[in-house]
């Protein structure tokens, strides 16, 4: 079996992962632009891992301006075959309590069109089958890993990713409550599309931080509260990625590794040259 290589994307707080070992930044030019920091690489017991703050250090980038192409095309040149994304939320259930840790199943889509969302065009059009947009084996690992290390997890739920900066309006929100979705944020999309364009298992480490808007104690929520549920979280979180990629080192890859087998469309003769020379990383294998 090949070497795991596990990449983390770390959300508000999670700047970087204790523990590794034969650390290196390792700086990655792509055809997208620079990714949002130098990648950290290192091993973390018989794991490699690979390190990026998708917001940079110092928290630089605002959700929109994230270069989310840039930062898993990296991924993928590093040899990344699983990601874990570790994001901070928003409740929008009753029984998702600040703190608590959900790994979502499901996204929806609330983003408006600012954020490039695939790897496709310039020549080549593919379509990746997304129904199912996380990998369910790599869900049922980080939710293992929480309940081991006793954080209080909620296995699946839809993800409503919307555009931000500013948070909802009360009105946005309790209409949001009414689609039934689980949890909001503001960064997980385009990620988790680019993740299976790049055939790299993904999944999500939701940190429920606050109930947004909707909630009748929403006005007593004060910053400092928010920023202590997030130490709280990241601290978790740290515990989650480390037995989680002990676990992830014993298993073979599934089917994500095969998400563009029938995806491209384009007459392989008819794809330009630098198009093939920039997402040789992603599209090499099926463009002979």
């Amino acid at each position: 079996m090949e070497q795991m290589t596990v990449g983390v994307i770390g959300g508000s707080g999670l700047y970087e992962i204790e523990g590794l070992t034969d650390i290196a930044e390792v700086s990655i030019d792509t055809p997208f632009g620079a990714p949002s920091d130098v990648f950290i690489t290192g091993m973390l017991g018989n794991v490699r891992m690979v390190f990026l703050p998708r917001h940079g250090r110092g928290h630089r980038y605002l959700p929109s301006e994230v270069p989310y192409r840039a930062n898993i095309y990296g991924m993928k040149k590093l040899g990344v075959q699983r990601i874990i994304s570790v994001s901070a939320v928003g409740s929008m259930k009753e029984e998702i309590v600040p703190g608590h840790i959900v790994i979502p199943d499901q996204f929806f889509d609330r983003t408006q069109g600012k954020r490039a969302s695939t790897f496709f065009g310039q020549g080549v059009a593919g379509h990746v089958q997304f129904a199912d947009p996380v990998c369910p084996e790599l869900v049922g690992v980080l939710c293992e890993a929480g309940q081991f290390v006793g954080a209080t997890v909620h296995k699946g739920g839809t993800y409503l990713c919307i555009e931000g900066p500013n948070f909802s309006t009360r009105a946005e929100s309790t209409i949001y409550r009414g689609w039934g979705v689980d949890i909001i944020g503001m960064t997980n999309l385009p990620e988790a599309r680019l993740a299976r364009e790049a055939e790299i298992c993904y999944g999500t480490v939701a940190l429920a931080t606050d109930y947004d808007c909707w909630h009748d104690g929403h006005d007593d929520v004060t910053v400092e509260a928010v920023l202590e549920i997030i130490r709280q979280n990241v601290a978790m979180a740290r515990n989650i990625i480390k037995h989680a990629a002990g676990a992830l080192s014993s298993q073979p890859r599934c089917t994500c590794g095969e998400s563009l087998k029938y995806a491209i469309m384009t007459d392989r003769d008819l794809i330009p040259a630098q198009t093939r020379e920039d997402l040789e990383p992603i599209l090499g294998k099926y463009l002979d």
